[in-house]
């Protein structure tokens, strides 16, 4: 259900300025999203599951803060991310 090794390097190679770049906005935004669809996927076979939800519920209001900063600091790359990564605003 966590995100791999290998996913995450991969998702900081495509969202990151280089390879070791794991703390941009961007590049959280995006592991985030990842975590979320594989948790979505999660709870719709077990949908009593309260713990996983509580986890999702988090994720996405970490992500939406995370939005809400890269919106207001960069609003370029804040319309490019959500196109890419398939958010709704």
């Amino acid at each position: 259900m966590a995100v791999t090794k290998e996913r995450k390097a991969e998702l900081v190679k495509t969202y990151g300025k280089n390879e070791h770049d794991s703390g941009a906005t961007e590049v959280q935004i995006a592991i985030l999203t990842d975590e979320i669809n594989d948790l979505t996927e999660h709870l719709k076979v077990h949908k009593h599951d309260f713990h996983s939800k509580r986890g999702l519920l988090k994720k996405v209001g970490k992500r939406r803060s995370l939005l809400d900063y890269l919106k207001e600091t960069n609003v370029v790359s804040y319309r490019e991310l959500i196109k890419k990564l398939n958010i709704r605003k």
